[in-house]
């Protein structure tokens, strides 16, 4: 294949365009002929977005190959529309070397359908209590510019003050998952009258809140960059709106789950519906969506968390946190803010693309769809709907929370670095995809 010519693409300002991409870059957009060789994709009635950028995904890879691998995450990503992810470091061993961190980052370019940047764990183990090797880690191969101990929290201040002062340095970040540890010990979903009527331990919206409380002024007396994951209640987008207002250099990010679904899901305790941080209620979802649409919140990141159908498939007390989320996630947003007037695609292009490549600093998606630009894209027919089951995952796991619902959007096509991952709504086989990235296999 010498090129790739989209006919007819509807760009995010709304005009229409061709798009031609060769040797890995756009070549043309606006008017373009085929050229002997080319694929050609009849774009029309189908938007083009930048190739979707996911800042929070756990690839499982090394250690967690039941549950995914780098190789069936990013396969999962290329389905959902995504040329890039962020992997987190909850892995085993964990990525807190630069040995680790290189060997996921080498794994995404063998197989081609994303690029794949780990991040970095904050302390050794993730078990709070030594700096993980954060320069090294920075200055290998991996280039690692975003650190998180996801899945726990840096839950000391002052190991947090350091970790936020040795990134500064070099131009990094903290991801933090904010769970006070002992506010929520034992906690199954969120506090309030549904968890004592199903008695189970509730998780107060005040552990997240004070934990980004308290780092917000860490961020600002350090002078350095702080995200937050998976914002979760009402009260967090007061304290990061208020962190904004003051200067301070703050990120924030929801999940799709987040912005849909309440603490209502977990009336037949299907564990389906167990997610760490816990569903909130209806009034949360409506302060979330606010959020992404004046700002408060800058990205919609997955937390694509596979578990294994022995994971979730048991008593809600002894079920896994988390849900898939890679090849929903885009449907969820269009269902939650486009279809009801919050976003436009511009703005979707913002908080699932651009602003989420800014944060963690990832090349190549600072003018996206533009002559001369590296060929990341995205093509979705929003007309398109579906009822979703765990026949659309593309991943090794079948946790997802939306099985039933009907979804609207359905990804069309997903280039990402010129090679086609994702043809006519379907999988590039994986031989093709490698040949084509020039990786070999």
């Amino acid at each position: 294949m010498s090129g790739i010519l989209i006919r007819g693409a509807s760009l995010v300002g709304g005009d229409r365009a061709d798009i031609r991409i060769a040797d890995g870059s756009i070549v043309a957009v606006g008017s373009a002929s085929a050229e002997s060789g080319d694929h050609v994709i009849d774009a029309d009635g189908l938007v083009a977005l930048p190739g979707l950028v996911d800042l929070h995904t756990h690839l499982r890879e090394p250690g967690g190959e039941a549950s995914e691998t780098v190789l069936t995450g990013t396969r999962a990503a290329a389905a959902g529309g995504f040329t890039a992810v962020f992997a987190m470091a909850n892995t085993t061993p964990v990525a807190d070397t630069a040995g680790v961190v290189e060997q996921v980052e080498a794994l995404g370019r063998q197989h081609g359908y994303a690029t794949v940047r780990p991040i970095g764990a904050v302390t050794v183990g993730l078990a709070g209590q030594q700096l993980a090797e954060l320069g090294a880690m920075a200055s290998s191969r991996a280039q690692v510019r975003v650190f998180s101990d996801d899945g726990h929290c840096v839950a000391d201040p002052l190991m947090m003050r350091r970790a936020l002062e040795y990134v500064a340095a070099f131009d990094g970040v903290v991801a933090q998952h904010a769970q006070e540890p002992r506010l929520t010990e034992g906690a199954q979903m969120n506090e309030g009258p549904l968890s004592g009527e199903l008695g189970l331990t509730g998780w107060p919206a005040a552990a997240e809140e004070s934990i980004i409380a308290r780092d917000v002024l860490l961020a600002e007396h350090t002078h350095s960059r702080l995200h937050v994951c998976h914002v979760s209640t009402a009260g967090s987008v007061d304290v990061v709106r208020w962190a904004k207002a003051r200067g301070i250099q703050v990120t924030a990010e929801v999940t799709p789950h987040h912005l849909l679904l309440t603490d209502e899901t977990a009336r037949d305790y299907d564990a389906r519906f167990k997610v760490n941080p816990p569903l909130r209620r209806a009034e949360d979802v409506a302060a979330l969506r606010a959020a992404v649409a004046d700002g408060t919140i800058d990205i919609v990141a997955t937390d694509h968390a596979p578990h294994p159908d022995e994971s979730k498939e048991c008593a809600w007390s002894e079920a896994a946190f988390g849900m898939v989320g890679l090849e929903s996630a885009l449907s969820v947003v269009q269902h939650a803010l486009v279809d009801t007037g919050m976003l436009d695609w511009a703005s979707v292009a913002r908080v699932l693309s651009t602003t989420p490549a800014h944060i963690g600093r990832l090349a190549g998606y600072d003018r996206p769809l533009s002559v001369g630009a590296p060929a990341h894209l995205t093509l979705v027919d929003p007309a398109a709907s579906r009822t979703w089951s765990p026949g659309e995952l593309r991943g090794r796991s079948r946790n997802t929370p939306y099985t039933g619902l009907t979804l609207p959007g359905r990804v069309v096509a997903t280039v990402h670095g010129g090679v086609p991952t994702v043809l006519d709504g379907a999988l590039v086989d994986a031989e093709t995809v490698a040949a084509a990235a020039g990786t070999g296999r």
